[in-house]
């Protein structure tokens, strides 16, 4: 196992008004210039979401992400308690949560690079904290998004699971996810027993849907804020 110290966060903010969402849409394009050269700071992915819970090819303006990578925890406390672009959100926002992550299982690359540094070990017991993403191929967007409604429809209150959001870089091309299950078990339980899952799983083999993917698991240790009914870890 590595004896690096970095830590991962993945933050959630919900924005209610038409000029607070305006301002979180608009940071997508304009963000980046102001969260540039902080110390610590590896890797830093804005990310919106889609409708409902998250899987959707509708965005919802009220929901946006921020997965950061951090050298150490100190680099990201101090992000989150002193960076003026971060305070802006906060106060713009009306209900965020950040997570706290430990790298345990990673495979694939994301933007041509392995993002994420293993620094625990890997408990198929403990609480498991679960990163996918994909770059899809333009051929394959029709058939890649035919399959998702039928995926989504049975993601919400499965067995273990405490929370399950779509996320992503661009619209309908470059598709994340982010969930916490009570345990590795139960994750995998639900991957791989639920049929419309199984289904898109055997899809992907066969179909060649992406031209880059990645998968990653992580120790959720930490969390500060609220999200819903999600409740401590």
């Amino acid at each position: 196992m590595s004896v690096s110290s970095e830590v991962v966060t993945m933050s959630l903010l919900r924005y209610e008004s038409i000029a607070s969402r305006w301002w979180a849409f608009s940071q997508m394009g304009i963000g980046g210039w102001y969260l540039k050269n902080i110390p610590g700071l590896k890797l830093l992915k804005l990310l919106g979401s889609g409708a409902g819970n998250g899987f959707s090819i509708r965005p919802n303006f009220g929901v946006y992400a921020v997965l950061a990578v951090w050298e150490n925890e100190s680099a990201a406390q101090a992000f989150f308690t002193q960076h003026p672009w971060w305070q802006r959100a906060l106060k713009k926002s009306t209900e965020r949560c950040t997570f706290y992550l430990k790298p345990a299982v990673v495979h694939g690359e994301w933007g041509g690079q392995q993002p994420f540094t293993i620094t625990t070990d890997y408990d198929i017991k403990a609480p498991v904290a679960v990163i996918t993403r994909a770059t899809i191929k333009t051929r394959h967007l029709i058939g890649f998004w035919r399959y998702v409604p039928s995926v989504s429809a049975h993601v919400k209150g499965r067995p273990g699971q405490r929370l399950s959001i779509g996320v992503g870089e661009w619209p309908l091309f470059m598709q994340a996810t982010f969930s916490i299950w009570e345990s590795s078990q139960a994750m995998m339980d639900y991957a791989y027993q639920n049929t419309f899952h199984k289904e898109v799983i055997q899809k992907t083999r066969e179909l060649g849907w992406y031209k880059e993917e990645l998968f990653a698991r992580f120790l959720p240790y930490k969390m500060e804020g609220a999200w819903g009914e999600f409740g401590p870890l």
